[in-house]
């Protein structure tokens, strides 16, 4: 079996949401054909133009590469392949960008391999701990009054059956702090005892004295953790927030290899590593960092706002992790997030998502939406 076709699509929703902070209506679907027919799926949560450049590119020299150059004419089951996409970007960094193309087409690899297998991808990564997760979403922008805010939450309910609620954070919420701790009142209100409460601080902080001054309503509301609080490369000041006792998620917004995140642990304080599969260097790249987690005694939950193809692909990891946590289930209104697939993940009535038992991702491109969204399609190979 060798690879004979990559195929890049840049899908694009046109929405006024599109301001928002949500890569949902912008994306880069990975295709990855072989010579028997079979065909990989991935996904870039990440700029379509630029990774389409990376992928496609003519080499400049051996030691930085367009990668579809390195994976024409082989075998996706040949282990070796993601040391040597890896290598071949060492000129152009092994971080950011490079990481991201080389997580979509990782993703692909993956698929390719459990469908010639005929198993599910957690199977080739060691097997399933479990078969279903608990899924958790996210509300944002926040409502700004109280019976607002009790809608919101029971809405999401209602419709998503969620296990837990994620708000991100704005910053009018530092304009009054008693006026936001009554809004987290009212969603913690209605979510009960038993469904969890995440803040997504999403940046809205630029120093720890900012981000300190929420803590007291974080705490009163019971929070499971907290998100994004600071600008990532502010190190010192993520860890003098760790020792206010609120555990802190880190790494969504911007890091892409095992040592950032080593980083962020060690020197940062962070109790919960967040990498997104899709920048991070795909299922390759998200095992070393749950490694290096394990090691440390710290958790690992998968971040996924994208489509069902990085949903899927989150399934099967946390399916075969050793340790059981949430799903995050995008809650984005663009039709990107629901259409890309021919496949749903929904989530049951107890608020848990069943994971696909397919053979590869578990989950199919949709040609029509490929058709409707797409912006511009690159192709290498024949």
């Amino acid at each position: 079996m060798k690879i004979i076709r990559i195929e890049t699509f840049h899908v694009r929703h046109e929405d006024p949401g599109i301001t928002l902070f949500d890569g949902s209506y912008d994306d880069c679907v990975i295709r990855v054909t072989t010579d028997t027919g079979l065909a990989g799926i991935g996904e870039v949560e990440s700029f379509p133009a630029a990774i389409q450049a990376l992928i496609h590119g003519p080499d400049a020299h051996n030691h930085a590469r367009g990668l579809a150059g390195v994976l024409l004419g082989r075998d996706p089951c040949d282990a070796t392949l993601w040391d040597e996409l890896y290598q071949a970007c060492d000129y152009v960094g092994r971080r950011g960008l490079a990481m991201h193309a080389i997580g979509g087409l990782d993703l692909a690899l993956w698929d390719l391999r459990g469908k010639a297998a005929g198993q599910p991808v957690h199977a080739l990564l060691g097997g399933a701990r479990r078969t279903r997760l608990r899924a958790y979403g996210t509300i944002y922008p926040m409502a700004r009054t109280e019976d607002a805010v009790r809608s919101q939450v029971a809405d999401v309910l209602e419709r998503l059956h969620l296990s837990a609620i994620k708000f991100a954070a704005d910053p009018w919420w530092m304009d009054d702090l008693a006026q936001t701790t009554r809004l987290l009142r009212a969603a913690r209100a209605v979510l009960g005892p038993d469904r969890g409460l995440i803040i997504d601080a999403a940046l809205s902080y630029q120093t720890k004295e900012e981000g300190l001054r929420l803590y007291p309503a974080y705490r009163e509301t019971g929070i499971l953790f907290l998100e994004a609080p600071l600008p990532l490369d502010d190190v010192e000041g993520h860890a003098a927030m760790a020792r206010h006792g609120i555990p802190l998620g880190v790494g969504d917004l911007g890091l892409t290899h095992v040592r950032e995140f080593i980083e962020a642990m060690d020197q940062g304080g962070a109790t919960i590593c967040q990498p997104d599969i899709t920048m991070v260097g795909g299922f390759t790249g998200l095992r070393q960092i749950a490694a290096a987690a394990r090691a440390r005694g710290k958790r690992v939950i998968t971040h996924g706002y994208k489509t069902n193809i990085e949903i899927a692909a989150n399934l099967h990891f946390l399916a075969a992790h050793a340790d059981e946590e949430l799903l995050e289930f995008s809650t984005s209104a663009s039709p990107l997030r629901w259409e890309m697939t021919n496949e749903a993940l929904p989530v049951a009535p107890d608020g848990y998502v069943t994971v696909p038992t397919r053979p590869g991702l578990g989950v199919t491109l949709s040609e029509a939406a490929l058709k409707k969204y797409t912006r511009s399609r690159q192709v290498s190979g024949r």
